[in-house]
């Protein structure tokens, strides 16, 4: 069952962390690139004309000086670690959602503090302190309170672009009131919705939450079903639940108790992916997955560690262990830890229907896709940019000339049908589909001859001599089972240095191989082979 009551919620939020970990100076013109697009960039850099999601080229045109640091979310949350301590220690079970945004109940805190403005000036005091580092390159934390994760991660945008806290008063006329005149990008860019929706709003002539909120939630419902109706809730203050989310069943968690004190952290971990396995397989067999989970660990002595992590699209077992090891390796660190570990919880705070992902007929991106954009991006950054090629279609006639070696930094990686998709132009004389599976670097020398023995020939008007009957390559001797041709081509006739004049077979000898063949200057070469 879904919560009816809205929490009063304050967001800590830095919008380009990743720029403050990668040590930018105040005035440096800093970019975080990821698949070859910006994530985060400096306020020096925007002043060029830099943004979010534009590509690695673009960037350097109008920033010929800046510094580019590739992604790495593993050292930003390593690093943000000693901010989510620091505010934890004013603040009880924080949640974090990503590098630089935490979230947690404002109401007890406040009433601490004297008030909720006292509170959100003092953690944000507290935060740039523990961040360790300065953040003259991106500007102050933004600290938003209001009612819902929505409006108050987008009342923290608001203070990080302000430069002091935003409080929107609490109740649902109140909060509508602080989110009519923002634009409906907000519902991608924080809520998590479809962009294909909000494009498609605005198109229907809805460019403001406030217009949304105006219009009937049943007609929404309608229209664009479960999205169309949680949209309306978010434009008018109302639960900001994602569809289909509710609270686990009563009493449901992991646990391992530990009779003598756990003192490093890779016991702690492998018992973790243990107790990640477990969760996942119970509530995969009701066909739900995690969104929010709870992570909790005591120490012999009485110390506890307790922290909440969510993802809108649920918590995979590595993901689950993935934020234990970055929990445990942030406590760690704590000075104030004196004792071995004897309790490690794994607690689901929030479930939805695991309604999986519906990919295209041959695939999409993966989490493999990911990891390895990122293993491209570390390798760049240790051997340079020429140093890491991957292929680009160019057109031509031949194997060899269809494809071509880019350096990565210059192509977008995330996306790679435009890359490799054949070139619109046509060429006369290309072998048609299907393209072979094996393409040899250089023509590999071979004979062909015929049925008397006599090596077969083609004529300067494409007749041959007699039909191929034997294939002698590094294999041996073969029979021809079958071929096709010859296609004839010839290049760059005008150009005496570089003109070729060749004709390309296929050939099918019998042990089953497929090749290609050509004839040229009186000999015969192998370019490629089918299978």
């Amino acid at each position: 069952m879904a919560r009816s009551r809205v929490p009063r919620l304050g967001v800590l939020w830095c919008p380009h962390w990743p720029v403050v970990v990668a040590g930018a100076a105040e005035g440096e013109q800093v970019a975080v690139l990821h698949a070859n697009r910006v994530v985060a960039h400096s306020l020096a850099a925007a002043v060029e004309g830099v943004s979010v999601g534009m590509r690695r080229r673009e960037t350097q045109a109008r920033c010929p000086h800046v510094r580019l640091v590739p992604h790495e979310p593993d050292r930003d949350l390593r690093a943000f670690e000693g901010v989510v301590r620091a505010i934890g220690e004013d603040v009880p079970r924080l949640e974090v959602t990503e590098p630089g945004l935490l979230m947690f109940h404002a109401r007890g805190p406040a009433r601490y503090f004297g008030g909720e403005a006292a509170m959100a000036g003092r953690l944000a005091a507290v935060a740039a302190q523990a961040a360790g580092v300065s953040m003259a390159a991106v500007g102050p934390f933004g600290m938003g309170i209001a009612d819902g994760r929505f409006a108050a991660t987008v009342a923290a945008r608001r203070a990080a672009a302000m430069g002091a806290p935003v409080l929107v008063p609490s109740g649902p006329q109140p909060t509508r009131d602080f989110l009519a005149p923002l634009p409906v990008h907000l519902l991608a860019e924080v809520a998590g919705a479809p962009p294909e929706f909000v494009h498609l709003l605005h198109r229907l002539g809805l460019h403001h939450l406030g217009a949304l909120a105006d219009l009937d939630e049943a007609d929404l419902g309608a229209r664009f079903g479960p999205l169309g109706t949680f949209a309306h809730r978010l434009a008018t203050g109302g639960d900001d639940r994602l569809p289909g989310v509710q609270d686990p069943p009563t009493g449901l968690h992991v646990q391992r108790v530990f009779e003598e004190p756990v003192h490093h952290s890779d016991v702690l971990v492998f018992v973790a992916r243990q107790l990640a396995e477990e969760l996942t397989t119970t509530l995969r067999a009701d066909g739900q997955v995690c969104t929010r989970l709870v992570v909790q660990a005591e120490t012999e002595h009485g110390e506890r560690s307790e922290r909440v992590w969510s993802r809108s699209t649920g918590l995979a077992a590595a993901a689950m262990v993935e934020r234990v090891r970055w929990q445990l390796d942030g406590w760690a660190r704590d000075d104030t830890l004196t004792a071995g570990v004897v309790l490690l919880r794994l607690l689901p705070d929030e479930v939805r229907g695991d309604d999986g992902e519906q990919q295209g007929l041959w695939g999409g991106r993966t989490q493999a896709d990911d990891w390895a954009m990122r293993a491209v991006a570390r390798l760049v950054a240790v051997a340079g940019e020429q140093q890491v090629l991957v292929p680009a279609a160019q057109g031509g006639r031949h194997p060899r000339d269809a494809y071509r070696w880019v350096p990565a930094v210059t192509v977008e990686l995330a996306d790679p049908s435009g890359r490799l998709a054949a070139p619109a132009v046509p060429w006369p004389g290309r072998l048609p589909s299907p393209s072979p599976a094996v393409v040899h670097p250089e023509p590999v020398p071979v004979e062909v001859v015929d049925a008397e023995g006599r090596p077969v020939t083609v004529s300067g008007r494409g007749v041959v001599s007699a039909a191929p009957a034997v294939l002698r390559d590094s294999r041996g001797a073969q029979a021809v089972d079958a071929w096709a041709g010859p296609w004839p081509v010839e290049e760059r006739w005008w150009d005496a240095a570089r003109s070729r004049r060749m004709a390309r077979f296929q050939v099918q000898t019998g042990d089953g191989r497929l090749v290609l063949l050509a004839v040229e200057r009186g000999g015969w070469w192998l370019l490629a082979e089918y299978a």
